[in-house]
């Protein structure tokens, strides 16, 4: 049976602490994504309907979270650490705007010569680098006398907001917020003999021009920013390994193409086995929204994302899944234990510990004192496979532990804890 991609609704806000409507989405400021917006307002506290939402400096206290994002990763950066997580970041593609790269403006000349019948703005983030590199080329003022008289479609408010703001008015905005439902639109109303420029958002649905071609449309692309190979690769070779060791407790993802990069990189070091088995298991990850959890779908990983499809809402989701899922709090006789991601605290005093050691705490834990037996440890211990290597991994947790008589043994049984 295929997975399930789990739907989390949360609540979400905007900086005047108002709930967004669905379909005020936009595609703007993300890494690229249709439909799943990269927007951190609303992750600083506000308050809805009476209930906080917002900001807790210690939520996130012990876990420790992958970022694949390249573009404004230092908001969704800064959310996380605000909250006292520890960040690993990773950016697995980049984004170069084309602002010189000599096939805009050889496209953008296409565009002015061809007179387009309809233009389709995808992002706002685009427009206003194509009519910045137009203006820097020369080709600014015969460029917007040619998209005035063409019919513009946009993708989603800050899309319109970008096209008002440079001279322009549009004709509509997509339902869904995606390019297909934008190509939709064209379709329903007739598209054959008509020439169609489109703004791409660095990645090429190659499916929804090939729909308006085969639609007897002509087809004139423009891509005012390009998808690159990250700049320093060994950042995701940790990345990769940090999943595959299950050292990381969430994974962040904020485009579609960033997590179809993350799994290309696998394949290409062997660890591609290993880093799906993390993602479904002990790495959760975490997305803005379905077209961004998608590539994770298709290999069998479901994704956690919120009912709104933006950042802050992301980060929101994330908080509550992890303390309502990767918390455990149990009374022992040496004080409270609490196990938050990687720490583990006892009586208040924190340690950090390796994932074999937090992976034989939870077990305990969930146990609430009964004996957990030492095959049951050993099926979740790896290189624990005789009652020698438990007992070696059973004497880390101690060492590791404020108190050691914590973890007490059963002698021919296994351990529990002393609750």
């Amino acid at each position: 049976m295929s997975p399930s991609v789990r739907r989390v609704p949360v609540p979400d806000v905007d900086s005047h602490g108002s709930d967004r409507h669905p379909s005020d989405r936009d595609g703007d400021d993300r890494d690229g994504d249709n439909r799943d917006r990269e927007d951190v307002a609303g992750v600083t506290g506000q308050t809805v309907t009476g209930s906080v939402v917002g900001f807790d400096p210690d939520e996130l206290v012990g876990f420790r979270i992958g970022v694949t994002a390249h573009r404004r990763s230092a908001d969704l950066i800064a959310a996380l650490e605000r909250r006292g997580a520890e960040v690993l970041h990773a950016p697995t593609l980049r984004i170069v705007p084309a602002d010189q790269d000599e096939r805009l403006i050889v496209a953008t000349a296409e565009v002015i010569a061809a007179r387009p019948d309809i233009l389709l703005v995808t992002t706002a983030y685009g427009l206003r680098g194509w009519l910045e590199a137009a203006d820097a080329a020369g080709l600014g003022p015969s460029l917007l006398e040619v998209l005035s008289e063409a019919k513009i479609l946009v993708r989603g408010p800050k899309a319109r907001g970008a096209v008002r703001a440079g001279g322009l008015r549009d004709a509509g905005m997509s339902d869904e917020e995606t390019t297909e439902s934008l190509i939709d639109q064209v379709l329903a109303n007739g598209a054959d003999g008509l020439t169609v420029a489109i703004q791409l958002h660095g990645f090429v649905d190659e499916e929804q021009l090939v729909r308006l071609r085969q639609a007897g449309a002509t087809v004139i692309t423009v891509a005012p920013y390009l998808w690159t190979a990250p700049s320093e690769p060994q950042r995701v070779q940790r990345l990769l390994d940090a999943i595959a060791g299950r050292s990381l407790d969430a994974v962040t993802f904020t485009s579609a193409p960033a997590a179809e990069a993350l799994l290309a990189a696998a394949r290409e070091r062997d660890r591609f086995d290993q880093v799906v088995a993390a993602m479904r298991a002990d790495v959760v990850p975490f997305v803005v929204g379905p077209v961004t959890a998608a590539p994770l779908h298709a290999v069998g990983i479901d994704a956690i994302y919120p009912d709104r499809y933006r950042l802050g809402a992301m980060v929101r989701t994330l908080c509550e899944y992890l303390i309502e899922h990767h918390v455990r709090r149990v009374p022992t006789r040496h004080g409270l234990l609490e196990i938050r991601g990687r720490s583990a605290a006892l009586d208040g005093q924190r340690v950090t510990l390796s994932p074999t050691s937090v992976a034989a705490l939870r077990l305990l834990a969930d146990a609430a004192g009964a004996v957990v037996p030492k095959a049951r440890l050993q099926e979740v211990l790896p290189d624990s496979g005789d009652d020698h290597a438990l007992e070696v991994a059973i004497a880390r947790l101690r060492q590791a532990l404020p108190q050691r008589d914590l973890v007490a043994t059963v002698i021919k049984r296994g351990y529990r804890l002393d609750v």
